[in-house]
């Protein structure tokens, strides 16, 4: 029995280990303010299906938490609201790379940055188990490269690809 308990635990702190999301080192939360386009994400039951273009808009309140505000669009031009959502988020360590957002207290959710463009261009959004997966952008577009720079690491990183919708304008 002691053998069984034993081997089980050694299984999942295994099963833990090997799936562990490593989120980047460092975010400079100035330079990540601003407004996001989602490009691609793996859908979810609280956002719209039927979105043809989806933005996040981050800034700072006075009491340095983060504002999120989430906006769905009916058009590609984002001039017709579709659905928005406003929330807050706050860093869980120093590194800035690993966030809790709230869109409804007390449920928080984790927002962890596991890939990030040097010059703040794309940035790749998951949780700790990858059930959640978005790929923003500056720009409703991104360019072929950097989208299959992405592609790349999140394939070597265990995310299943299959499930991306891609949601940005495409070239």
């Amino acid at each position: 029995m002691l053998f069984k308990m034993i081997a089980l635990v050694f299984m999942l702190i295994s099963a833990t280990m090997l799936s562990a999301v490593k989120t980047v080192d460092q975010v400079d939360l100035n330079r990540y303010l601003g407004r996001w386009y989602q490009y691609a994400y793996f859908p979810t039951k609280f956002q719209p299906k039927d979105a043809a273009l989806s933005a996040a808009d981050y800034s700072l309140d006075k009491k340095g938490k983060i504002i999120v505000i989430n906006t769905s669009y009916k058009d590609k031009a984002g001039t017709q609201i579709l659905k928005q959502v406003s929330g807050k988020a706050h860093a869980v360590d120093k590194s800035n790379s690993k966030l809790r957002v709230s869109f409804f207290w007390p449920f928080y959710g984790d927002y962890w940055i596991v890939k990030l463009d040097k010059d703040y261009q794309y940035s790749v959004v998951s949780d700790r188990k990858q059930k959640y997966l978005w790929i923003l952008s500056r720009s409703p577009r991104m360019d072929r490269d950097s989208y299959n720079e992405i592609l790349h690491f999140l394939e070597q990183g265990g995310w299943d690809i299959g499930k991306l919708v891609i949601t940005g304008i495409q070239d």
